[in-house]
């Protein structure tokens, strides 16, 4: 993954693109102006091509089983967990996603990093980034603060969906001097989107 954030020219394209994709993925799973949970399946498809287009689809494994939940796709063999948040800060990236609080402890007690994170923080009129958060800084970071301060359980009696990183520890890990960082402003474009376009030129052909 380094050699995508020390490709300058990859970098500045990053710089461009990502926010024009990340915005027509929102266009794509809007309904009624309000965007719809598949626009999460949306992005994590963005930022999985991103290593086919630099290394080559041979080099990318994306035909994950779904007995691998952390997992979303690997390269040259090595598992990526792709992560994406919006706003200023690093709160609410999930771990897993469970509303069952059993499961969410039982979680907790075994969790241990197993994947290269690339988290991708969506900062609309404002700076965001695209980072790179090595498994040995996760290890290092999980070994340092332990589990209680590394993982936050769902409050009871709410429904949040997941178990999360705390703000804290995604914070540090983001900071950490191995993990890697691309800084870029989010805002949109003027874009002349139509949803059913593509599925009425496809209807069309013979």
């Amino acid at each position: 993954m380094i050699e995508i954030f020390e490709d300058e020219k990859l970098v500045e394209k990053i710089k461009r693109r990502l926010p024009y994709l990340f915005q027509l993925a929102e266009l794509e799973s809007s309904r009624a102006g309000k965007t719809g949970m598949e626009v999460g399946s949306v992005r994590e498809r963005i930022v999985v091509a991103l290593p086919i287009y630099k290394f080559g689809e041979a080099n990318v494994e994306t035909e994950i089983p779904i007995t691998e939940p952390e997992v979303d796709a690997k390269l040259f063999g090595e598992p990526i967990s792709i992560k994406a948040i919006t706003g200023k800060g690093f709160g609410g990236v999930k771990l897993i996603w469970t509303v069952d609080a059993q499961k969410a402890k039982e979680f907790r007690e075994t969790y241990y990093p197993r994947c290269e994170i690339l988290l991708v923080q969506i900062n609309w009129n404002g700076v965001g980034g695209f980072y790179s958060i090595p498994l040995e800084v996760q290890k290092r970071l999980f070994d340092k603060i332990g589990r209680q301060n590394y993982i936050k359980l769902p409050k009871p009696g709410t429904n949040p969906r997941g178990v999360e990183i705390t703000k804290e520890a995604l914070w540090s890990l983001v900071e950490d001097g191995e993990s890697r960082s691309i800084l870029m402003d989010w805002h949109r474009t003027r874009v002349n989107f139509n949803t059913y376009k593509r599925w009425v030129d496809l209807w069309r052909e013979d």
